[in-house]
């Protein structure tokens, strides 16, 4: 297994994959965009595996007062086949942990399902 990106929430897009691009040589994908209005980009960076994962929710409007996506969105851990998360995400839905989605085809092509830990964090179970 390894840890396969990491998703943050941010106000402006634009300017924050401009900001890891200029400071930390990251390569931005093409931006996804879904029928919903959700935005991102998956960042990848010199000698690295692990991804960083630019999220926008276009619904959210920054003045609206409490911010319902701020910081740490998930963390994406690559357990190397579809059958793979499949029998994690039965196992941890049998010792009683909540899962959000999935297992399941994205819009962007991933199959994945996400749980939340012990903590309540989400954790996002790729291939």
């Amino acid at each position: 297994m390894k840890i396969e990106h990491v998703a943050l929430w941010v106000w402006d897009l634009e300017r924050a994959r401009a900001w890891w691009e200029t400071y930390f040589d990251a390569t931005a994908g093409s931006e996804y965009v879904n029928a919903a209005g959700f935005h991102s980009y998956f960042l990848t960076f010199p000698d690295s595996g692990a991804r960083l994962e630019l999220m926008w929710d276009g619904t959210q409007l920054p003045n609206e007062g409490e911010r319902l996506h701020d910081g740490y969105g998930h963390v994406a851990v690559s357990v190397g086949s579809e059958e793979s998360v499949d029998v994690l995400t039965a196992r941890l839905v049998g010792d009683g942990y909540r899962c959000m989605s999935g297992p399941r085809v994205t819009g962007d092509g991933y199959y994945e399902s996400c749980v939340l830990d012990a903590e309540g964090n989400r954790v996002e179970i790729t291939v």
